[in-house]
């Protein structure tokens, strides 16, 4: 299932997310074809069961999917899609079709079966048809809303120009609700939203690697190619060891997630969270100086993809925000069990 997913994803990508589509969405166009080609393909129901309209996917066979969507930065919330109706999924609803969103942030209340509270940051809500969220509470709700019946929507963007927009509720009845299930947290869907922006981060990773790399071959300077200097070799060596790094640290995140996006899968996203944090930063910094002044004009693709690695790496938690995750949570362990903590990817306690 996996292979299937990587080459259909890509070729549908690479056939459609061009840079003429994303500067079109910078601004303010909605990719109707893409949605409707990516929602055709089935790629965001994939992760929910079978049973409940979705073709029960594990998030290892997943990954290859959200990677893609980082490599292409497609602007279309499939992403977010695969995670709501996985969540849909685990408390027993039924797969939402159309275009899907999550929010991980709110203060959503749920009394008499109706909701009211206010979501934050919701990745493409104001194109969003429902939005999939968790309520507050003692007793957390996992909750299918519809933005049609939101009462107030405030719009933003983030650095990359995506729309990350808050939208409020007043006592909206909810198209479909369900308990959390007790094997999930109630951040699972921050825990989720950190997994697939390290996924995504590997994927945009890649793809700066090869434009930096690209052009270091043909920028001629003093008569021979620039990635024939010794100092560009270098900055390109540091820059493929860190898009290496997130990749493994996102797969490996991807594939401990089979198991719950829980308490033990979050020292995997942890870890993941922080290496493409750190991955993007130097990144992005890295093919820009590789690229000089040509690779900070707007003209130029690759702001199309470093934009997205300053904006994502800080999207569900910083890297500070999950390198104290992984300090306490080392320090809880002890000296004892540092080590099964590490090799056990989070199953030691």
């Amino acid at each position: 299932m996996r292979e299937i997913f990587e080459s259909t994803i890509e070729r549908l990508l690479a056939d459609t997310v061009t840079p003429e589509l994303l500067r079109g969405c910078d601004a303010g166009q909605w990719p109707q074809a893409l949605w409707e080609a990516v929602e055709e393909s089935g790629f965001a129901l994939a992760g929910a069961p079978e049973a409940l309209g979705g073709a029960g996917a594990s998030w290892e066979d997943l990954y290859v999917i959200v990677r893609s969507l980082g490599r292409h930065a497609a602007p279309v919330p499939l992403a977010e899609a695969m995670l709501g109706n996985w969540l849909l999924g685990q408390a027993g609803l039924e797969a939402a079709p159309g275009v899907l969103s999550i929010s991980a942030q709110g203060t959503l209340t749920l009394q008499d079966g109706r909701i009211s509270g206010e979501l934050q940051d919701v990745p493409w809500g104001r194109h969003a048809e429902h939005v999939v969220a968790v309520t507050g509470g003692p007793s957390p709700t996992v909750v299918l809303l519809s933005t049609a019946s939101s009462s107030e929507h405030q719009l933003r963007l983030n650095t990359a120009g995506e729309p990350r927009d808050t939208l409020q509720w007043q006592a909206a009845t909810p198209v479909a609700s369900a308990p959390l299930p007790k094997h999930l947290q109630a951040d699972v869907l921050w825990l989720g939203g950190a997994l697939l922006r390290s996924a995504q981060i590997a994927g945009a990773m890649h793809r700066a690697l090869d434009l930096a790399s690209q052009y270091a071959t043909e920028r001629v300077q003093f008569g021979k190619p620039i990635g024939n200097f010794q100092s560009i070799q270098h900055q390109l060596a540091v820059m493929a060891e860190h898009t290496a790094a997130s990749i493994i640290a996102a797969e490996a995140a991807f594939v401990q997630a089979d198991g719950g996006l829980n308490a033990q899968a979050a020292w995997a996203i942890a870890a993941a969270k922080v290496c493409s944090a750190e991955a993007a930063g130097i990144g992005a910094s890295t093919a820009h100086g590789v690229h000089g002044a040509i690779g900070f004009t707007h003209e130029h693709v690759l702001h199309l993809t470093t934009r997205r690695l300053w904006s994502w790496r800080s999207e569900y938690g910083t890297l500070s925000t999950w390198a104290q995750h992984l300090g306490q949570r080392a320090a809880q362990a002890g000296g004892a069990g540092l080590w099964p903590l590490i090799t056990a990817m989070g199953t030691a306690e």
